[in-house]
């Protein structure tokens, strides 16, 4: 099998989908040779990983390559070695990336690559949030796209039912495959010992990107009162947004510290939530969400919109969810977090313990590539 993604590890900048990629490259069975092909550096940065270029590394029973797209001499290397094998599925990791998805995909209609089957995992670029962010532009693509893609008799990957309904929505004729098999994280959450008796310590962990709606978060502090804490982590993946959030921070009443405290390794991501009340997350959209997964797993209650798989896991313990994506909407959580008392945070973190515990025990399913595998057999029997 054949896949592609733009962001692989030992990258982190892209993130979800990097873990969902390294998640299913860790896990293929021994009746699955993968082969994998990636850029050689992270998002947004020019410099390749050190020692990776151009080269084929080992992965457990994977091959990856990280590609310089710059690089003729990559490109034709590629070509040779690909052309000469016949693989039984082409897997791209994004539905509008020109060089991982539309290239690949081309190639395999002009005979320039051979897969028998091609199976796309979007990642949550056709939810609503996410169309309507350039939906000109994605609307001009997908119209010149989409039957192309249609003509190819391609699958489509989602990782939730919630996706596979806005894929659906978008394109009606789609035959879209479910599989929520996408996190590597332990089945148990993060103990809590003792609580925050001071003002309200908030935290949002995620790429800084329109889709993500930080900005919401800082329009929401001017209309609260209660003294809080908040510490933005993440990727500055979209500088002209992040300068829109710095001019809304000088904007924030005295009573609100907020402070962008940088990028954080994978490694520490867990720990960091576990120092916090609540980790505030008013995406547009997520096809899975990995970050919301690992707040839980550190026992931090998750304030979220309701365009995630994790709804039901929030509402019933987890944290809470805010339905109205408007500032007015997002200020009576924040104002009910701040009121809070220390015995009500600590049971607020134990509860996200118990929502995360529960949701994990129910998590068991052969990845996507192991998912088409079995049934690839069962249709020739």
């Amino acid at each position: 099998m054949l896949a592609t993604s733009a962001w692989f590890e030992p990258g982190f900048r892209g993130g979800g989908p990097v873990r969902s990629m390294a998640r299913i490259v860790d896990t293929i069975s021994d009746k699955i040779d993968l082969w994998l092909i990636t850029r050689d550096r992270d998002l947004g940065s020019s410099n390749p990983y050190p020692k990776l270029s151009g080269q084929w590394i080992r992965r457990g029973r994977s091959r990856v390559f990280y590609l310089d797209t710059g690089r003729l001499g990559q490109w034709l290397r590629l070509r040779r070695e690909l052309s000469a094998i016949r693989f039984d599925l082409l897997y791209v990791n994004s539905l509008w990336n020109p060089v991982f998805t539309a290239i690949p995909i081309v190639a395999l209609s002009l005979g320039l690559l051979h897969a028998r089957k091609v199976l796309i995992a979007p990642r949550g670029e056709l939810s609503l949030g996410a169309l309507s962010i350039k939906t000109k532009k994605k609307r001009v693509f997908l119209n010149g796209w989409g039957p192309f893609l249609r003509s190819m008799d391609v699958t489509w990957h989602a990782s939730s039912e919630n996706e596979a309904s806005e894929i659906q929505a978008v394109l009606p004729w789609a035959r879209v495959g479910v599989n929520r098999d996408q996190t590597s994280l332990p089945y148990e959450p993060l103990p809590v010992t003792v609580a925050n008796d001071g003002c309200a310590r908030l935290v949002f962990i995620s790429r800084i990107s329109p889709m993500k709606n930080l900005d919401l978060i800082l329009r929401a502090l001017p209309a609260l009162s209660e003294p809080i804490e908040l510490d933005i982590y993440g990727p500055l993946e979209d500088r002209g947004y992040w300068s829109k959030c710095q001019s809304l921070i000088r904007q924030a009443p005295s009573t609100a510290h907020v402070k962008y405290q940088g990028e954080l390794a994978p490694s520490d991501v867990r720990r960091t939530f576990s120092g916090y009340d609540a980790f505030i997350f008013p995406t547009r959209g997520e096809n899975f969400g990995h970050v919301i997964a690992e707040s839980l797993s550190a026992s931090c209650p998750v304030v979220c919109s309701n365009r995630t798989p994790w709804t039901s896991v929030l509402e019933t313990g987890g944290g809470a969810i805010v339905p109205d994506l408007t500032p007015v909407g997002l200020v009576k959580e924040l104002k009910r977090i701040a009121a809070m008392t220390t015995t009500d945070r600590l049971r607020a973190r134990e509860a996200a313990g118990i929502a995360y515990r529960s949701w994990r025990s129910g998590v068991g399913a052969p990845n996507i590539l192991e998912q088409v595998r079995i049934s690839e057999s069962s249709s020739r029997v």
